[in-house]
């Protein structure tokens, strides 16, 4: 087996020893919809965090300060870069379980965040709106989950993960020429992966985010549960 292309462990608990090559396998699949991903490990620019129980705050403090560090030492002009929090295998949840502990663990980790950083302003701190992307160490991010009861195929790994991806990238593609037609592509490959079109999956910055971070169908009344809060002391 060839070596895991990861750029760094931040810190390892009690996931498995495996998980580097086993995700990089995950996405090195020749059906894997996500040329993002493919790149971003072809490249080995991933920076894997494990932590443990996704549904525990244990590990908080840690996957804060790993994804600070990240935002801030990540080139401006960076693509194809992400971090990934990959948490410690468990029962297998279901969508809806999955979404709750999604936003549990955002907005954890945003109260930490916001003792020493304010929201990017290149984005909006609300998750209705369509400019909204996460924040963390000053820099947005586009969060993806991935876990064993996703519906979809791409989203369905075999323990929960977070992967953060940088907003800077989209534009950067974007402004590059290149964001259009790699959607394009990616969402033919999806079609031929899962044998449907992601519902959710919108055009960057046309529709909101929120709603596509856990990967569930969520409902026209969707309420996300996020709420950012004045940067600040803890209280």
């Amino acid at each position: 087996m060839r070596a895991s292309p990861v750029a760094a462990i931040a810190n390892q608990t009690s996931a498995a020893p495996a998980a580097a090559p086993a995700l990089a396998a995950f996405v090195d699949a020749p059906d894997y919809p996500c040329l993002g991903a493919k790149a971003a490990f072809a490249r080995q620019s991933v920076q894997l965090i494990e932590a443990g129980n996704m549904e525990d705050a244990q590990h908080d403090e840690a996957i804060v300060a790993a994804l600070q560090r990240f935002a801030v030492e990540a080139p401006a002009d960076a693509v194809f870069v992400s971090a990934v929090v990959l948490f410690a295998p468990g029962r297998t949840l279901t969508e809806a379980a999955f979404e709750r502990a999604l936003w549990q663990r955002l907005q954890a980790l945003h109260a930490l965040d916001r003792q020493q950083f304010g929201w990017d302003p290149q984005v909006s701190s609300d998750p209705a709106s369509a400019h909204f992307s996460m924040s963390l160490g000053g820099k947005a991010f586009y969060v993806v989950g991935l876990h064993p009861g996703a519906s979809r195929p791409a989203r369905r790994y075999r323990q929960p993960a977070l992967v953060f991806n940088l907003h800077s990238q989209f534009e950067q593609l974007r402004a590059d020429g290149r964001y259009q037609k790699l959607r394009e592509t990616i969402i033919k490959r999806d079609l031929a992966h899962a044998g449907s079109v992601n519902p959710m999956l919108a055009m960057h910055g046309k529709g909101p985010e929120a709603p596509q971070y856990s990967g569930r169908r969520v409902e026209a009344d969707w309420v996300c549960p996020f709420h950012a809060q004045a940067p600040g002391a803890r209280g």
